[in-house]
Formats: C-alpha cells, structure tokens, sequence
C-alpha cells in the first residue's frame, strides 16, 4: 500500500521558496514518511522552521536516518515506457492506452509507466471537463476503471501516469498505482505545481485549476519499492532524497516537460536525481503533437544508478521495454 504524510492545513505550492520549505520539512521528519500506514490513515502536524533554514542552519534541514533498502521482490524484471499520443477524444485515450499496456506485457514488462494527462488534452480547459471522481462510482472514472482491470488481468503493476482527477470542490493532478491484483496499491497527487511565464515562449499556470497535493507516495510493489513524483516534482532534489532514504529502488515521475524546458532540463534532471540517490529512474512523456496548445518534449527515458540513460524514445509515439537490474544499485553505491 502507498504511505504518505498529509499536512493538517492547506499548503499553497507556488512560490518556489515554499516549495522548498515544503521538501525541508518533509526532509526533517523522517516519520512522515512511514511504511507501515496506508496513505489515508497517515495524519502528522508539520512543527514551523525558520525561513533559510537550509543556508543558516544546516542541522535545520539534515536528512532523515536512511533505512536499509528492504530487499526487492525480485532482482531483474522489464519495465515499459508507453509514450502515447493524445487526442480530445477521451474513449479513444482510454482504449488507445488499454492497448499499449497490454502490447508492453506481451514484450515482458512487469511494471507499466503511463504519461502525464494521458486521457485528456493538456490545458486549463480541459482539466475538470475531463475530470474523474473515484469515490461516485456509476461509470464516472473510466479511466481508473481500465487501469485496475488492465493490471489484474495482465497480473502487472502499473503506475497510471496522470489523470485530472476530482475530489470534492478541487481538482489534482493525480497517478494511481495498481498491483497485480488490480487493487488500488497508492496514488501520488503532484505536489508541485507547474507555473511558468516566459515572454515570447510560454505561459501556463496550472494553479488557475489544479490543487497542489500535499503528501509524498512510496508503495512497495511486486517489483520493488517505488516513490512516485509528477513532472514539476523533478526538480525538487530534497523528494527524491527522501524516497531514497525510505529504501526506494525506483522512483517514476509521469512527466509532461514543453518544448522549452524539456531541451534544457528534463534528461538532466532524470539523470542528477539517479545519480543523486543511485538508485533508477523512469519518465514517461505524452508523445508530442505540434498542433495541440500544450507541446510536449517527449523523450521518455530510464536511467540506471550511475546516472546512465539506459533507454529513450524519440518525440513520436513509442513503446519501450527495458530490464532493470537493481544489483547495480548496490554495486553503485
């Protein structure tokens, strides 16, 4: 089952100085990230830091006892990366993933890593049109409903990328991860919200919609313990030491990065988090469509412990599987 922590009030992730408190506190407690709670019983108070308390107080922001990675279920296995194409047409999103996962369990894989907002165009707009409420049942979250069936029925694991999903009056950004079983192991709503403003390039605040999440995600799976980021959540170093510290082997980020950051950051930042940690990680993009509001990069990438890229796509739709090894975690470090 996934773990977490959630905050007792609401935190609002925009500015990046708070962002950054945010991972401090999560980095100071290491009890806020235990693995014996399911996520929705996990309830602690964060206690107030000093603001800079990383730059003048170092002790302030030390990091949690690491534990000792717990021993994976299995040494090797395949891991695919379904980079898919998006259309407005949600059926078509729905059935078109349906069979890319299982085309990826027929090559093998045992852990399937969908995009982010892989059922739904990427914009404002589109976010609580395509919306789906998980708790009202009635057929009101086709999406979900595919992915838990896909994964008991192909007897994988799956981590869902990213759908809009509704919860009350707010909208997150949110993956879902199933076990072999189909049951519902964690779900990871982005914590980071994506803000940008660059003159003559792109402007896009998912804050005029979104809800920021409020707890990290770290579910043991049938392939090993797994932590769990959302595109923006990349670039914040203190989530992926923390899921390293709580004994991750693998950490998946369904990621979403435009044509101006992704040249510039998006393999850069999948390979300083690998390298960071030593342990893998995995990215899976939409494939990119230049006609849509919103151009994805693409590129989605697994990268070993050293920091290598062990396999990428191109920006076209793609399908790939790879073996991870985690005795190179161990060799690493």
């Amino acid at each position: 089952m996934g773990v977490g922590l959630t905050s007792a009030r609401t935190i609002r992730l925009l500015p990046s100085s708070q962002l950054r408190l945010l991972s401090i506190r999560l980095l100071r407690n290491p009890s806020l990230l235990s693995t014996t709670q399911p996520v929705s019983t996990t309830v602690r108070r964060f206690t107030a830091i000093p603001a800079m308390a990383s730059s003048f107080k170092p002790e302030e922001a030390r990091l949690p006892t690491a534990l000792q990675p717990p021993v994976p279920p299995v040494s090797k296995f395949k891991i695919a990366l379904c980079q898919l194409s998006v259309t407005a047409d949600k059926s078509r999103n729905i059935t078109h993933a349906r069979r890319a996962i299982e085309e990826a369990a027929s090559k093998g894989a045992q852990l399937v890593l969908l995009p982010e907002i892989w059922n739904s165009p990427y914009s404002n707009e589109s976010f609580p049109v395509y919306a789906e409420d998980i708790e009202s049942g009635d057929g009101a979250a086709p999406s979900y409903s595919m992915l838990s069936e896909a994964a008991r029925s192909l007897k994988i694991t799956i981590v869902g990328g990213s759908i809009p999903e509704r919860s009350g009056d707010h909208l997150y950004n949110t993956c879902f991860i199933f076990g072999t079983d189909g049951s519902l192991q964690g779900k990871h709503r982005k914590l980071h919200l994506f803000d940008i403003d660059i003159p003559g390039k792109i402007t896009f605040k998912e804050s005029k919609t979104l809800t920021a999440g409020q707890q990290p995600t770290i579910v043991d799976t049938d392939v090993g313990r797994i932590g769990v980021g959302i595109c923006y959540d990349i670039r914040f170093q203190e989530l992926a030491v923390l899921y390293a510290a709580r004994g991750a082997h693998l950490i998946c980020y369904p990621g979403a990065f435009n044509m101006t950051t992704g040249p510039l950051h998006w393999e850069l930042l999948q390979r300083a988090r690998a390298a960071d940690n030593q342990l893998f990680v995995a990215t899976c993009s939409p494939a990119r469509d230049a006609s849509a509001g919103y151009i994805a990069w693409g590129h989605s990438t697994l990268v070993g412990p050293f920091g290598e890229v062990i396999a990428t796509t191109e920006h076209e739709e793609a399908i790939i599987v790879e073996e991870i090894d985690y005795s190179l975690i161990e060799l690493r470090r």
